[in-house]
């Protein structure tokens, strides 16, 4: 009579019963081949204890079911995604403020900001760079209060034009006696344009930049038809332009 060394197979069928195995996880198919095939070429004078094809068995059905309840959550999450993309929905064409102080710029919008200080300020230095870094525009503007908000139309104090795209403001303030403001915050502004469902995370495209849902912090209603064209601002208060070139238009709001 010929005998089978099934070791080798129990063992291997053992490994691929334990549900922690990351290749059971990504094809049981192939642990009940491996049973069947044990069970096919066990040796018939020394046939495994019943109890191990129950407890393999059992392990099977656990990994089954897992691999059922993956994906169920899946299509839960899948289901829950719609659904907040189909909120998010509203906010197209809405004015919100983002939680970053990168602005989008078009050839139809201006980038927009907002600014807040700790207290009252007369001047800013408004610094602006490119989605590289690259330092493309400084301007020093005359301001009243601890607000406000400030728009470039890509236009640079030299007079050169910037192509649309992604920019960043960077905000120093000094005060009456000329004194430094430290931990002023800058956030952008803007209208949206777009929504998106990606890996699970709506995504808002505002002034054609794309930004997490999530870094939203302040929803307005939609702009008046004319207020939303390059260069233009928001908000109350006295209106002060740059000391040099055009481009960039300032307002601020004396806070509370």
């Amino acid at each position: 009579m010929t005998t089978v060394n099934t070791n080798n197979t129990t063992n291997t069928a053992n490994n691929t019963a334990n549900p922690n195995s990351t290749g059971l996880n990504a094809d049981f198919t192939m642990f009940l081949k491996l049973l069947t095939t044990q069970m096919q070429n066990q040796d018939p004078l020394s046939p495994m204890d019943t109890s191990q094809y129950t407890q393999q068995l059992v392990q099977y059905s656990q990994v089954e079911q897992s691999m059922a309840q993956t994906s169920t959550l899946k299509d839960i999450l899948s289901t829950l995604g719609t659904q907040n993309l189909t909120q998010a929905s509203s906010l197209i064409g809405r004015a919100v403020e983002v939680d970053s102080p990168v602005a989008g710029m078009t050839d139809t919008q201006a980038a927009q900001w907002s600014w807040t200080a700790p207290r009252n300020a007369t001047s800013i230095v408004a610094t602006i760079k490119d989605s590289s870094g690259k330092v493309v525009d400084t301007r020093t503007i005359e301001v009243k209060g601890d607000t406000g908000t400030l728009a470039w139309d890509g236009l640079t104090s030299d007079g050169k034009e910037m192509p649309a795209g992604k920019y960043s403001l960077s905000i120093k303030a000094t005060d009456a006696s000329g004194t430094e403001i430290t931990n002023t915050t800058v956030h952008s502004i803007g209208v949206v344009n777009d929504v998106q469902l990606a890996n699970g995370s709506v995504l808002v495209t505002v002034n054609g930049s794309q930004v997490d849902s999530s870094k939203l912090i302040r929803i307005g209603v939609a702009p008046a038809a004319g207020n939303g064209g390059t260069g233009g601002s928001s908000g109350g208060g006295s209106n002060s332009g740059g000391t040099s070139g055009g481009g960039t238009n300032s307002q601020t709001e004396t806070g509370a």
